[in-house]
């Protein structure tokens, strides 16, 4: 179960609304919808959890670009929520390799048998390979969140109700709670 909310600083103190991520297909329009709940280009952040799985939070600070972390992106490579996440930029790695992937480079011709060894090992390979690539574990900017009081050591050690921590220490709680 997936919940997503955003929580918008403004002079008056934290507003949250709840947030469907359905038309949502890259960070760009993640970042769009952040900045459309606090038209002052106050800080916004999109919290995102899958339950008992993994938990991102997005910060968007007027036009700035979003700074995201994300507590474990391997499981978060398997949510349709956390591929949004998951740029290339954030896993350290080239957008130009992913043309690379889509060669098919084992020397045989399109409709050409494989050794079922083979086969099962390529597939394998390019599943597993990509499954690879995404580590186990926290990444992305665990500094995000210094500033508002939660430190990256406190950010990294949270527990299974992230959110409901974060918002806490925002002095948020109550707001978020409105829309959970």
């Amino acid at each position: 179960m997936y919940f997503a909310a955003l929580l918008a600083r403004t002079e008056d103190g934290w507003e949250a609304s709840d947030t469907e991520l359905d038309d949502v297909e890259t960070l760009s329009d993640l970042a769009d919808l952040a900045r459309e709940a606090s038209p002052d280009e106050d800080t916004v952040l999109v919290l995102i959890e899958q339950e008992d799985s993994w938990f991102g939070v997005v910060r968007i600070d007027g036009e700035e670009d979003p700074r995201i972390y994300v507590s474990d992106a391997a499981a978060a490579a398997r949510s349709s929520y956390g591929e949004i996440l998951l740029t290339d930029e954030l896993l350290g790695r080239d957008p130009d390799d992913d043309d690379l992937d889509a060669l098919d480079l084992d020397g045989t011709e399109d409709g050409e048998d494989q050794d079922e060894d083979e086969d099962e090992g390529s597939d394998g390979a390019k599943s597993g390979g990509s499954a690879e690539a995404v580590p186990h574990g926290p990444v992305g900017d665990a500094a995000i969140l210094d500033d508002l009081g939660v430190s990256e050591k406190e950010l990294r050690a949270l527990s299974d109700d992230a959110l409901s921590e974060i918002a806490d220490a925002l002095g948020a709680s109550a707001v978020l709670e409105t829309v959970r």
